[in-house]
């Protein structure tokens, strides 16, 4: 098994931090991990990308060109990486802020409205854990428990009383991500 995910969107989405989570989800699987960010030098409000390489086997570059999940989060980020997704692949995206929906008919296309799911729970922050919850529906790569293990490890020990809102969060995109196609056709009824 190996799974090639990019995830990008804005600074301040939490972007890198989802991958953080899946790779050190995959090493409690002790699986073999690539986690490399990406980003400019302006951080918060600029783009961000992060790829991560979760394998059962040695992994031999962590630079990718084209992959089976890409999980977009902005418009730009829509327009660079649609195309990456190897034929056949998921592409996960957060409506929010998305002019040009993706196009593609020979992957399978997801649709998580992240923002207005994590405003609802009453935090902002915990956006990047709904996407995280629906992706891990579609592609259940990580165990629930080592995603649990992985926030531990990635965030500090002083918010670790978060990890129940994260989880719920989680929990929550499982429960919310709708296949694009259901919702293009939704949106031409009146």
């Amino acid at each position: 098994m190996t799974e090639e995910i990019i995830i990008a969107g804005f600074g301040g989405q939490g972007v890198l931090s989802m991958g953080k989570i899946l790779a050190y989800s995959g090493i409690m699987q002790d699986q073999e991990v690539s986690w490399m960010p990406s980003y400019g030098p302006e951080m918060r409000g600029g783009t961000a990308n992060v790829t991560v390489i979760l394998s059962d086997e040695r992994i031999s570059s962590p630079y990718l060109k084209i992959v089976d999940t890409a999980i977009i989060l902005n418009q730009q980020s829509m327009d660079k990486f649609e195309e990456s997704v190897k034929p056949g692949g998921i592409l996960i995206y957060d409506p929010n802020g998305i002019t040009h929906h993706p196009s593609r008919t020979d992957i399978s296309i997801f649709q998580i409205e992240g923002t207005k799911l994590a405003a609802e729970m009453g935090n902002k922050k915990i956006f990047n854990m709904v996407i995280l919850g629906g992706f891990l529906k579609e592609k259940p790569v990580v165990k629930l428990e080592n995603v649990i293990e992985g926030l531990k490890k990635s965030i500090s020990e002083r918010y670790h009383d978060l990890i129940p809102l994260n989880m719920e969060a989680i929990t929550m995109g499982m429960n919310n991500i709708v296949p694009y196609y259901v919702v293009k056709e939704a949106t031409f009824q009146t």
